[in-house]
């Protein structure tokens, strides 16, 4: 048995990978009654990193503020999938820029084929750290070249689910990749999460000007779901619920009262919601 456990060097895709897995870990940990990852604890474990300045940051309230943002995101999509589940045992689950996530694995029936899709070199990594079961399917691919909805058995339904992915998409590649699937897939659903322009511009800050982006107004944000989303997709259902606090209240021990304060503006101002499409 191979115990060696994976370098990870700065500033390389494995690292951005690492960050989020760590991510969870720590959501894990601190919001115990929203969110759990025990797959993540288990992946780290085999990595050889230095978590560190991580770990120096994690009781800074803005740290903690964004990983329980994080937790209620994985949370509300886990759910939107259990709920599809329910309805359709034997259902495809496809988790579009999985990274390291097993938020597929984590909630799927017996019944349910997995599918992980993201850049081959990211998938590369994932298949050196989590082997895939019999009923999981790795897929390196650009979500935006529609080739990989061939690999996709949706025979017994399907639901995609993306986490904090399309933030870094243009508008004109959300809308042609959501008629490609709406057309290829019908009967399918689709979850993940959005937030208005202003959230978005925010978000993206510190990337966009590492990335030499000048038109932040060109990514793709959500300030109305029938004004941007319906009108792609007029056959269509579509729903939102906020990300925060539509799922779940967040009163917890784990969570401050100011915390749901911040929670409400996120819901509120910001208009950070769970979309669901079904096709």
């Amino acid at each position: 048995m191979n115990n060696e456990k994976m370098h990870i060097e700065s500033n390389s895709v494995q690292e951005t990978l690492v960050i989020p897995l760590w991510g969870r870990k720590y959501c894990s940990d601190i919001y115990p009654e929203i969110y759990q990852d025990p797959m993540a604890g288990q992946i780290m474990e085999k990595l050889d990193y230095d978590f560190s300045a991580l770990e120096a940051k994690k009781e800074k309230t803005g740290f903690r503020f964004g990983y329980l943002e994080a937790a209620a995101r994985y949370t509300d999509l886990a759910t939107e999938v259990k709920g599809y589940v329910k309805e359709h045992p034997a259902a495809a689950i496809v988790n579009l820029g999985c990274g390291l996530d097993c938020s597929a694995e984590n909630n799927a029936g017996p019944g349910c084929r997995i599918y992980n899709i993201d850049r081959p070199d990211v998938i590369e990594v994932r298949n050196q750290l989590i082997p895939p079961a019999d009923n999981v399917t790795n897929i390196g691919a650009d979500l935006n070249d529609t080739v990989w909805f061939d690999r996709i058995d949706d025979s017994q339904g399907v639901i995609f689910f993306a986490a904090g992915v399309f933030y870094y998409f243009l508008s004109d590649e959300v809308k042609k990749l959501f008629t490609a699937m709406a057309e290829r897939f019908p009967g399918g659903r689709l979850v993940f999460d959005t937030a208005n322009r202003s959230a978005v511009k925010l978000m993206l800050k510190t990337w966009v000007k590492s990335a030499g982006i000048t038109d932040i107004n060109k990514y793709f944000y959500v300030n109305d779901p029938d004004a941007d989303l319906q009108v792609w997709l007029p056959e269509a259902r579509i729903s939102a619920r906020g990300y925060m606090l539509g799922y779940n209240d967040l009163k917890s021990p784990s969570v401050s009262g100011f915390f749901r304060f911040l929670a409400k503006l996120g819901d509120g101002m910001m208009k950070m919601r769970i979309m669901r499409i079904d096709f």
